[in-house]
């Protein structure tokens, strides 16, 4: 049994919220929970406190399942487990790279809780690198996503193969008329917490304003706008890949620190992408609606929409972004000549954002430079040893540098932009923890 108050002060947290409180309750009896909040209200500690509660650090084998819709949920889900600080061993498991190379990871830590996106799962599951025989809870996160990407036909497989399971959570964004047919195997009894009433609250929190653009091509109007944003951490929602590649080659040509991200870029690209814009190093991130699910960057204040998507829902996807938790956040459409809102959008208070003030595209420099170390966890490399070496070889403070991840073979650090010239002097030729390696900006 792990304590609640260790648990909350290592995530930086003061109390649960009343929704994460309820599920705390409800999940404390066998049995199903099916869990409706609005996006950036907390669902994944919601799961993860109870989840973590049940778990016997005695039994060493798998416990606990989470399936999620995407790689990066898997992967941002398992790491807030692990910034819990409890004894548990996890993985997540997700497509982008070798099973194989998984199986080795799973031999070698021996899982007590998995993150993983349902194909993948289903394939481990399916080869015997994974045992299930004592898993007794599993939660379906952002079920509602993994009905719309056609995971049906993996739920049913993959809930076959569970045969102690006496406790299912699943949690979504949006309601649910029903619970979903391939959760009717487990013939377990499910009990409802909607807070989807609440999203009244997210509205109060955000403010809707359109920007007008008097040409058909409308990336002109969207470099002013960002400029009127300045330097605050924005998402542009486009509805195509191509049209991710071309607003973001627009951006940076125009000086913006912009980085792409979509399904169709390797696992490595949408990693750096990611972590560019997490810590800081890049302003704005321009996406498909693979950002609109999930992520949770608590530092987005403002959500642009380029292209409107089709679905109320997915509008309130995106829009979840921004204003996570209690903070505030801006809502832009930019709408072209020959457009009109969609029907859903015909009762919201959507005021024009003036942009006749803006005369030039001027971009805002991010606060931090992002630098890659060529060493990671293989190579016993932590968190501590990077900040370390920049303090004592690269001169810095601790305040100086932002966040610093850490992978098996390599190293991110974010150092404030007015001091990476004179580091980079500083550090040339110096090893870090012993060892000789590459040390530079991050590429693009």
């Amino acid at each position: 049994m792990f304590d609640k108050e260790s648990l909350l002060k290592n995530l930086g947290i003061a109390s649960l919220t009343p929704m994460q409180c309820q599920m705390d309750e409800q999940t404390r009896h066998k049995g199903g929970v099916v869990l409706l909040s609005p996006t950036g209200s907390g669902k994944t500690l919601a799961y993860l406190f109870p989840l973590v509660r049940e778990m016997n650090t005695e039994i060493t084998s798998l416990q606990a399942v989470v399936v999620v819709p995407t790689r990066e949920l898997a992967q941002q889900s398992e790491e807030v487990l692990k910034r819990m600080k409890t004894s548990l061993r996890s993985i997540s498991l997700h497509g982008g790279r070798s099973t194989m190379e998984e199986h080795r990871k799973i031999k070698e830590i021996k899982p007590q809780v998995v993150f993983a996106t349902p194909g993948r799962l289903n394939d481990h599951l399916a080869k015997g690198n994974l045992d299930c025989l004592l898993t007794t809870t599993i939660v379906i996160d952002e079920f509602d996503k993994c009905l719309e990407l056609g995971f049906q036909e993996e739920m049913n497989q993959l809930l076959l193969k569970f045969r102690s399971i006496d406790r299912c959570w699943l949690t979504s964004a949006t309601d649910a008329e029903e619970i979903p047919a391939f959760m009717s195997m487990l013939k377990i009894k499910f009990a409802k917490i909607n807070f989807l009433e609440k999203e009244t609250e997210l509205k109060e929190r955000i403010t809707i304003k359109r920007a007008l653009s008097p040409e058909k091509d409308k990336l002109p109007t969207l470099g002013r706008l960002l400029t009127l944003v300045g330097s605050k951490a924005s998402i542009v929602f486009v509805s195509y890949r191509e049209s991710v590649d071309r607003v973001w080659k627009y951006l940076v040509s125009e000086g913006f620190s912009a980085v792409a991200y979509h399904g169709g870029m390797e696992q490595e690209m949408r990693e750096r992408a990611l972590y560019k814009f997490r810590s800081g190093s890049a302003n704005v991130l321009v996406s498909t609606d693979l950002a609109a699910r999930g992520l949770d960057i608590p530092e987005v204040r403002v959500v642009v929409h380029y292209h409107m998507p089709l679905k109320a829902e997915e509008f309130t996807h995106r829009n979840g972004r921004t204003a996570r938790w209690n903070a505030e956040g801006m809502i832009y459409l930019i709408q072209g000549p020959t457009e009109h809102l969609p029907e859903y959008l015909e009762s919201e208070e959507i005021t024009d954002e003036d942009l006749s003030q803006i005369t030039c595209v001027k971009p805002a420099s991010p606060k931090y430079v992002t630098i890659y170390i060529g060493r990671g966890k293989r190579d016993k490399l932590s968190k501590a040893d990077v900040l370390g070496f920049f303090c004592k070889k690269g001169g810095l403070k601790a305040t100086n540098i932002g966040r610093i991840d850490v992978g098996s073979h390599y190293a991110y650090a974010a150092i404030e932009r007015g001091k990476v010239k004179d580091v980079l002097k500083r550090i040339a030729n110096e090893k870090i923890k012993g060892m000789k390696t590459l040390i530079e900006v991050m590429r693009k």
